[in-house]
Formats: C-alpha cells, sequence, structure tokens
C-alpha cells in the first residue's frame, strides 16, 4: 500500500516551520549583551540544558541514519553510549569544574589562559573546521526525507537539485530563529524538537507494529535469523588489524566512546556552551551525566526502529527498495506508507531534530568567533549593543557557510561511484578526527604544569598530521604498501595520546637544547 504524502502532511509541515520562527522569537526575550544572546545570562534550568544537549547531539543523523545502522547490520551500535556514560562522567568530575571556576565563556578560553592567546585561537579555529564539516554532513542528512517527499511530489528537478532546494528550507528557517533570539531561543526550542522528534519515533514503531503481518515476534525471529539481536561483540574471532578497523567491538566501543566523549562534551564548544548557562556547577553535571541515560534510551528506540523496518521490508537491499544509500530506508517509510496527517507529523519530527542541531552550531561557532577571535583584537572597547550587533552578523555568515558545506556533501555522496557509509557514520568520524588534536591539548594543560606553548603547539599539529596517515582515505592512498585503517571511535583516542606525548618529547627536547647551551 503507498500513501503517498497528502495535502494535510504538507499543510503540518509548514505550519510547524512558521511554529518553529514564532516560538523562537517568543521564548528569546531581550537580547542586551553577549552574555545574553551566547549564554542566556546563565539562567537556563538544568533539565533544559540536559534535553538541549541530548537534541543538540541528536539531530537528523540519529533519526534518519541509525535506523539504518539497524537494518544493514545489528545493535552493536549501542555498545558506544555505554562509553558516552562513563566519558560524560569524567568530563563532569575533571572538565566542568575548571571552567566554573573560571567563568569561563567558550572552552578555548582555559587554553588561552594556560599557554597564551595563539594556541586559544588555533584551537578555536580547528573547532570551527570540525563543526563546519561535520554538521555540512548533519545539514544534508536532514534533507534526505524533505528531497523523498519533493521527488514523491513530481518536482521537475534533478536528484541533486531537490537536495540543494531542501537544504536551504530547513537552513533559511533555522538562521531566522537562533539569530534573533540567541541561546535562549536555541535551548527551549531544543527542548520542544526533542519532544517532537521523540513522539514522532514512537509514533513510527506504533504504526510499524500495527502493519507487520508476522507482529513483533516474527520481526524479532526475523532478526535473530540474520544475526541483527547482536548486543554485546567482543570481537576475538579477529585478528588485531581487523579489530583496530572494527568500531563496534566492546572495547573499541566503551574506551573509544568514552574518549570521544570527553573530547566532544569537554573540549567541543557546541556542547561547552549549553553546560554554561545553568547557574551553578552542580546544575551543568545534572545535566551533562542526565543527557548521556538519555542518549542511551534513544538509541534503542531508534535501532528498535530499524529493526522493525528489516521486518516490514523484510530485509530487501536498498537498491532492491529503489534507493540510493540505506539511509534513505526510514525516509521511505515514512512518505510512502504513512496514513495522512501522519507522514507531516513525523517529517516535522525530523526537521526538529535537524533544526536543533544546526541552530546549535550556528549559535556555538559565532560565539566561539567573537569571543576567542573578534573580541580580544577588534572589539575590546565596544559596547555591549555594538557585540550583540557583530555575533547576530557572524551569526548570518556562519548560516550561509554551513549551508555550503551540505551543498558540497550532497555532491559528493550523490555523485559518489564508491559504496556510501552510513551518514551518521561519516559525520562522527570527521568529528572524531579533529577531536583527538583538541583533547591531546586540554589533557596537556590539566595533567601538566610544566608544558609550555610551544610544545603543545607542536603536539596539536602533530595529532592532526599523524592522524591523516592513519584515516582511510586519499592521503593514505599515496602511501606504499597496506595501510593500517583504524575505526573511527580510535581516531580520538590515538591522536590526543600522540599530542600528549609528542608534547612532553618536545619539553625535554627543548629543555636538554637549553642546558647544552648553558
Amino acid at each position: 500500500m503507498n500513501m503517498g504524502f497528502s495535502t494535510i502532511d504538507y499543510v503540518i509541515v509548514v505550519l510547524y516551520l512558521v511554529g518553529v520562527i514564532v516560538f523562537g522569537l517568543v521564548v528569546s526575550g531581550r537580547q542586551r549583551s553577549t552574555s545574553d544572546y551566547f549564554l542566556g545570562g546563565r539562567q537556563i534550568p538544568w533539565w533544559a540544558v540536559l534535553l538541549s544537549v541530548v537534541a543538540t547531539e541528536t539531530s537528523t543523523l540519529t533519526f534518519i541514519s541509525i535506523p539504518a545502522v539497524a537494518y544493514g547490520g545489528s545493535l552493536t551500535f549501542l555498545q558506544i553510549t555505554l562509553g558516552y556514560i562513563l566519558g560524560r562522567t569524567l568530563v563532569s568530575l575533571f572538565f566542568l569544574p575548571k571552567y566554573f571556576k573560571g567563568h569561563m565563556s567558550t572552552a578555548y578560553q582555559f587554553l588561552g589562559e594556560r599557554f597564551g592567546s595563539s594556541l586559544r585561537n588555533i584551537t578555536s579555529s580547528t573547532f570551527m573546521v570540525t563543526r563546519l564539516l561535520a554538521d555540512g554532513v548533519r545539514l544534508f542528512a536532514s534533507a534526505i526525507p524533505i528531497a523523498i517527499i519533493l521527488r514523491l511530489a513530481g518536482v521537475p528537478m534533478t536528484d541533486l537539485n531537490i537536495y540543494f532546494l531542501s537544504i536551504l528550507i530547513i537552513a533559511g528557517v533555522t538562521v531566522i530563529y537562533t539569530i534573533l533570539g540567541g541561546i535562549r531561543a536555541v535551548v527551549w526550542m531544543d527542548v520542544i524538537q526533542m519532544c517532537v522528534y521523540l513522539g514522532g519515533a514512537l509514533l513510527a514503531v506504533g504504526i510499524l507494529l500495527s502493519r507487520l503481518p508476522q507482529g513483533l515476534n516474527g520481526v524479532l525471529h526475523l532478526a535473530q535469523n540474520s544475526g541483527k539481536l547482536q548486543f554485546i561483540h567482543f570481537g576475538m574471532d579477529m585478528n588485531f588489524k581487523d579489530f583496530l578497523a572494527q568500531p563496534y567491538t566492546l572495547l573499541t566501543a566503551l574506551f573509544g566512546g568514552a574518549i570521544f566523549t570527553i573530547a566532544s562534551h569537554g573540549t567541543d564548544q557546541l556542547i561547552v556552551q549549553r553546560l554554561l548557562t545553568t547557574k551553578n556547577l552542580r546544575s551543568s553535571q545534572k545535566a551533562l551525566i542526565g543527557s548521556g541515560i538519555v542518549v542511551f534510551c534513544q538509541f534503542a528506540l531508534f535501532l528498535f526502529i530499524g529493526l522493525l523496518l528489516y521486518g516490514f521490508y523484510n530485509g530487501l537491499s536498498p537498491a532492491q527498495l529503489g534507493l540510493a544509500t540505506m539511509d534513505e530506508v526510514f525516509a521511505k517509510f515514512i512518505v510512502q506508507e504513512l496514513p495522512a496527517g501522519f507522514s507531516g507529523l513525523i517529517v516535522a519530527a525530523i526537521l526538529a531534530a535537524a533544526m536543533s542541531t544546526l541552530s546549535s552550531s550556528i549559535n556555538s561557532l559565532a560565539s566561539a568567533t567573537t569571543l576567542d577571535l573578534y573580541k580580544p583584537y577588534w572589539g575590546k572597547n565596544n559596547a555591549p549593543d555594538k557585540d550583540l550587533r557583530v555575533s547576530r552578523m557572524i551569526s548570518v555568515v556562519w548560516g550561509v557557510i554551513l549551508t555550503g558545506s551540505a551543498f558540497v556533501f550532497a555532491v559528493l555522496q550523490l555523485r559518489s561511484t564508491h559504496e556510501r557509509p552510513a551518514v551518521v557514520e561519516l559525520g562522527l568520524g570527521i568529528a572524531s578526527y579533529t577531536y583527538g588534536g583538541l583533547l591531546g591539548v586540554f589533557a596537556l594543560g590539566m595533567l601538566t604544569k610544566k608544558i609550555e606553548r610551544t610544545d603543545a603547539i607542536v603536539g596539536f599539529f602533530t595529532g592532526l598530521i599523524s592522524l591523516l596517515f592513519l584515516v582511510k582515505g586519499p592521503i593514505q592512498d599515496l602511501l606504499p604498501g597496506q595501510g593500517l585503517t583504524i575505526a573511527w571511535p580510535l581516531y580520538t583516542v590515538i591522536g590526543s595520546a600522540i599530542v600528549f606525548i609528542v608534547g612532553h618529547i618536545s619539553y625535554f627536547l627543548r629543555r636538554t637544547s637549553r642546558k647544552t647551551e648553558i
């Protein structure tokens, strides 16, 4: 049965987009300074920050791509959330106290105080590049359901142009409420949007269960026979090289997931900014640790949807379903199989996930640009209202740049002739690559007293360059012999270890050199 996307579905989606702008402006309040604009006056409740953190890191990748991971694989992806909980606990104990003690506005202020402004600028710029690439992937992923809707509606455009139009619609609406409302609008919209997309996911589960000819038991039996119910994978049957390349073994997921989370939630302004909007350290810690538990439950829900879809489509491949990638399988069900009105609600839920992440990215990028790069050099004597105007202008610029980044990934994904990875793994892999360098520098700053700025800079760039040769890609292809491929959760582990070790080697070499000169 193909129900298609009806007029009422289109009306629901349009009303949601308009409602987002209106609500975002209503809750934003009056912005008087960059503290209001970027930190909400540090008065946002911890439970709202908890939901905002979850909504921010969820994005459309979770809604669209996590079901595809279960559809094409198993439940082993869920192992990594155990590492996420461990990592958040460590950030709460060791990172957040330092940020609150220094009354900091960005994560990179700590590095500025410890190593000087040059390293603050380098790490803040690295964060910006990471967000630009990773969130370009996320914005592209959010366009998948909209593109399918427009395609089904018979819009006379090529696939690539349909994706471009979809990206513009999502980015345009998000930029409006983010620029005018600041972090307060972003956080409270995140709370609403999380409720919307979780409600949409539960609705999809209910409808899938009602449509399965063999019921839930039939799906579980099929999934069991296909090896899809495996949750824990030790990987002891693999050789060492294959073990390093497999992201979803228990050790890699637990250890790599914890290190990845320490970097993403302890050094990435996207999350740190939210945690600094609470009233005190205790509230921030509750928000962060609680978010890990919610993320575990949320990932489990979306993987379960993937199993139900596998049963609904009887395990057919993307090509057999007429899809370009595995990531389109859930979107196909939404726009083709749901009754009138329901498709619109779930597409609105997908848009909610997309806009919560995009709005957070724009605001955090603008805060890092304004507070780390602009304010210390060109805006020292600015009045608060001028800083606010500059912040909004920078937000607009980042909105445009992120849209362009999504366009680039749309071209790369749609015109690729090779097998394409799940978009969620692509996005996480990009973030993991630079997180290693950032975490290594923070470790040098927090765990050592003697390491100086030169040592930290040498270690940071050595870590980034080294990973280019370890990550499977164009650089590794130029090397002779068979390259060593490592799983994306280990990028951060290896990158941070290289930075930490090289930083110490640099220190000892320079100290030895000074002694020799004396």
